[in-house]
């Protein structure tokens, strides 16, 4: 039986380590985090949409086991890293968490092993950063000793319709070899695997996917602006566009970018094609307007308060949505953050409910707001404040009873479309 070990057990991790157990393979998840390992054994899950049954039937089965013992790599066939790669504080590529791993597995690594990295990062990072980590840590040589390979994670949280198995796997290696061996290895678990020339192409792959969705979303929310002011629906003109059956594809404006991937890994790009005097100019400048749309959302709010006689600075504001998608729990990077600050920093009473969220967490980003609890869904609440901004729409809110006990709603998801409403109750943003 094949054995591997998965580094990194959250919405990436813990879903790889499940599917390739499924499908027969041993299992040994890897964590720092000892409550994550300690509920993984007990069959409990800390991500909503993965079932606590789910994990159980594979521990259960013997085929998952979580640790914190980085020793127990020896053991394995193959290493699989799935560890955050955010920015730093100067919104650089921070690889850190990926080259202490590599310091955590190296000493333990044997020959004949397989080393797969994929953390989304800049091109060149496995075969240059990793690569160095791992043969100074274990004095065998990638490509030679052991194999190296990238494969870019594909989630997307939240759709029924992402199945691990189905999402076709791309895979770069550090020699034809190191290829190979990914190929065999994934090919256990997922149903298409799609082999690129190198570890920098599969890289690369990964950014391009995310940019292309940065651009186009910001794309849109320049056009929300620009249309607004002549009058025009956005999200009506993008509705009637999706009609066309070719060279369209519907994007969706929003409060801001979220997650993990969007609003961070097309500057991975952007940074290292500096090392080569390349600019990238459309990643950019979809930066600059993706990052603006929180304040344009803030200024909208503080119009609709003004219609009302009042002013952001004494306003009781409710942020509906925390976290960064519709029904996710997955609130990294979600502009609900951005949105709330700037109001509290014009003056306002600010709190949410996201029945994803009922407590924030500690983040890097936001630690002013660990222990913040979600209000209680109920009229009375709703009632008690003078604006609720929707800043993200999960399916499963009553959006017709927002509308009979918000007093004003601004909102930035086209959430209340279809809706009957006061029509001065409500405000697109």
């Amino acid at each position: 039986m094949t054995t591997i070990a998965i580094v990194g057990l959250g919405y990436v991790g813990l879903p790889l380590s499940l599917q390739f157990a499924r499908c027969g393979v041993s299992v040994l998840g890897l964590d720092i985090d000892s409550a994550k390992v300690e509920a993984l054994n007990a069959g409990r899950s800390y991500i909503r949409h993965i079932a606590a049954e789910t994990i159980a039937e594979q521990v259960a089965a013997g085929r998952f086991a979580a640790s914190v013992d980085f020793g127990r790599v020896r053991d394995v066939d193959a290493v699989i890293i799935c560890v955050p790669t955010p920015l730093n504080k100067n919104r650089e590529p921070d690889i850190s968490y990926i080259l202490r791993t590599g310091e955590s597995i190296a000493p333990h690594l044997r020959s004949g092993q397989l080393v797969v990295l994929e953390s989304t990062t800049y091109p060149g990072t496995t075969d240059e950063d990793l690569r160095a980590v791992l043969e100074k840590g274990s004095g065998l040589k990638a490509g030679t000793d052991f194999h190296l390979a990238f494969s870019p994670e594909r989630e997307d949280p939240g759709n029924p319709q992402s199945v691990v198995k189905d999402i076709p796997k791309v895979v770069g290696g550090l020699t034809p070899a190191c290829l190979e061996k990914a190929k065999a290895l994934y090919g256990r678990a997922i149903r298409t695997v799609v082999p690129v020339s190198s570890c920098r192409a599969a890289e690369a792959t990964k950014l391009l996917e995310n940019i292309f969705r940065g651009v186009n979303i910001a794309l849109v929310n320049e056009l929300k602006v620009v249309y607004g002011a002549m009058g025009i629906d956005i999200w009506e003109v993008i509705q009637a566009a999706k009609t066309k059956p070719f060279g369209f594809m519907a994007f969706y404006p929003g409060p801001g970018l979220g997650g993990h991937c969007i609003p961070i890994d097309p500057f991975y790009l952007t940074w290292k094609a500096r090392e080569f005097g390349q600019t990238t100019r459309f990643i950019e400048l979809a930066g600059e307007i993706n990052t603006a749309m929180p304040e344009w959302v803030i200024n909208r709010v503080a119009e609709a308060l003004n219609g009302h006689r009042k002013s952001v600075n004494g306003s009781r504001i409710l942020v509906l949505g925390l976290s960064y998608k519709a029904n996710v729990d997955d609130d990294r990077e979600s502009p609900s953050y951005v949105l709330m600050e700037k109001l509290k920093q014009r003056g306002a009473e600010v709190a949410y409910h996201d029945p994803y969220v009922p407590v924030i967490r500690h983040t890097r980003e936001h630690p002013q707001w660990a222990g913040t609890e979600s209000i209680a869904w109920s009229e009375a609440n709703i009632r008690s404040y003078d604006l609720v901004l929707i800043s993200t729409a999960h399916a499963c809110v009553d959006y017709c009873r927002l509308a009979e006990w918000a007093p004003l709603i601004v909102d930035t998801r086209n959430a209340m479309a279809g809706i009957t409403v006061d029509p001065g109750k409500v405000r697109k943003a």
